[in-house]
């Protein structure tokens, strides 16, 4: 049993790693595009800069909280850890929910609403 839990949090530390690695990707590629994007004279390339990071952190941030899920399967179920981690994941997905709406414009649960409306009128 003990080999498990071992398993489990070597998981839960190797995706933590993942999703602060597709951050770094994420940022690194979103400078280059608007390095790329600025030399070729183009306007929109802040916005263009905002849109690709946002994009990379939002990736990494939902990764982080898979992560933080995972290692609460071994940690031992103290009421000083279960709301340390609600804190995180709250923090972490209200982060994810404000980027979303930086990028999209809407919350996701309008992007749905409006999907449909474009459905039914096609």
């Amino acid at each position: 049993m003990e080999n498990i839990k071992l398993y489990i949090e070597y998981t839960a530390r190797i995706i933590e790693v993942g999703g602060v690695l597709t951050i770094l990707v994420g940022t690194i590629l979103a400078l280059g595009k608007f390095l790329l994007s600025t030399q070729k004279g183009k306007q929109r390339s802040y916005k263009l800069l905002r849109q690709e990071l946002g994009k990379g952190i939002l990736l990494g941030l939902e990764i982080l909280v898979a992560a933080d899920i995972i290692a609460t399967v071994v940690t031992e179920p103290t009421m000083d850890k279960v709301l340390t981690l609600g804190v995180i994941v709250l923090i972490r997905t209200f982060l994810s929910m404000s980027i979303e709406l930086e990028i999209e414009g809407k919350f996701p649960w309008q992007r749905q609403a409006s999907e449909n409306k474009l459905d039914k009128n096609a």
